[in-house]
């Protein structure tokens, strides 16, 4: 008993240590805006600025539609059979996993997000939809991991102090993130919530943000924009990859070296070409 007590004590110690490993970046956060066609998001001033500051996903692609299955894979590697956006609650596996096994931070900041492992399908401008992280039942059942899901709110305390986690997404309102204004009303308030964050060399130290949305406005397609911003990109680079969401969680898997859900994940690859 006391040789496994201390093998265990030995591999958590091992994963703390990985939890510093990461070449190209320390922490990751992802921002979700919503429906929106990869050229009429070009058309924005803002994201354009972004594209020509960082690098720029040309054939990044939603994973289905509607918008729910896209947030599900970038947390499950899969769309774990999810067709629509009705409450769903998954058994399976996700990345808030892998993360904790090797000593990673989290959070979700969901814009008015209830608190209290809230699982009702709305609130004001909340949308359980755009919140994975309480579809997961081993985090929506467990009190200390749901505590991670909070208000974006608690994103500005955060910044401010240094202390974001090792992997945070941020998902708006339905108002902020373009579902019920458009794409021109997400893009200023991108502009006007982040772009003093973004300009600021100690916010952005050691940090890649994603800045990508859940599904392209056309059903018949799927190309949405994505623009990766960081010291360890190359600004005004792009990829033609295809890629999706499931794409992206394997650059996050890989950097942090947490291995795959054994998923989508496991064949996917991230963006190439676009890093220092």
């Amino acid at each position: 008993m006391k040789k496994l007590v201390l093998c265990f004590l030995m591999l958590a110690f091992s994963f703390q240590v990985e939890a510093s490993s990461g070449s190209r970046f320390k922490k990751v956060l992802i921002i979700v805006l919503e429906n929106t066609d990869y050229a009429d998001a070009l058309k924005q001033p803002f994201l354009q600025k972004l594209a020509r500051r960082g690098a720029l996903l040309t054939q990044m692609n939603g994973v289905t539609h509607p918008s729910q299955g896209n947030y599900i894979a970038l947390l499950g590697g899969d769309t774990m059979q999810v067709v629509n956006d009705n409450p769903v609650n998954i058994k399976g596996t996700n990345l808030v996993d892998l993360l904790e096994v090797r000593g990673y931070t989290w959070k979700g900041y969901i814009e008015d997000y209830p608190g209290n492992c809230f699982t009702g399908p709305t609130k004001g401008r909340y949308a359980r939809k755009h919140n994975p992280f309480i579809s997961f039942i081993d985090i929506a059942q467990n009190p200390s991991r749901c505590a991670n899901i909070v208000d974006t709110k608690t994103f500005e305390k955060d910044a401010a102090a240094g202390a974001l986690p090792s992997f945070a997404l941020y998902a708006p309102n339905l108002d902020d993130d373009g579902h019920d204004t458009g794409i021109g009303f997400a893009s200023n308030w991108l502009q006007k919530n982040f772009e003093s964050k973004f300009s600021d060399p100690q916010f952005m130290k050691e940090l890649l943000v994603i800045i990508t949305f859940d599904e392209s406005k056309t059903r018949s397609g799927n190309l949405i924009y994505t623009a990766l911003l960081g010291d360890s990109v190359v600004p005004g680079s792009s990829t033609n990859q295809t890629l999706t969401h499931i794409d992206l969680m394997r650059m996050i898997e890989d950097e942090f070296q947490l291995g795959t859900l054994g998923r989508k994940d496991n064949a996917a690859q991230g963006p190439e070409g676009i890093w220092k």
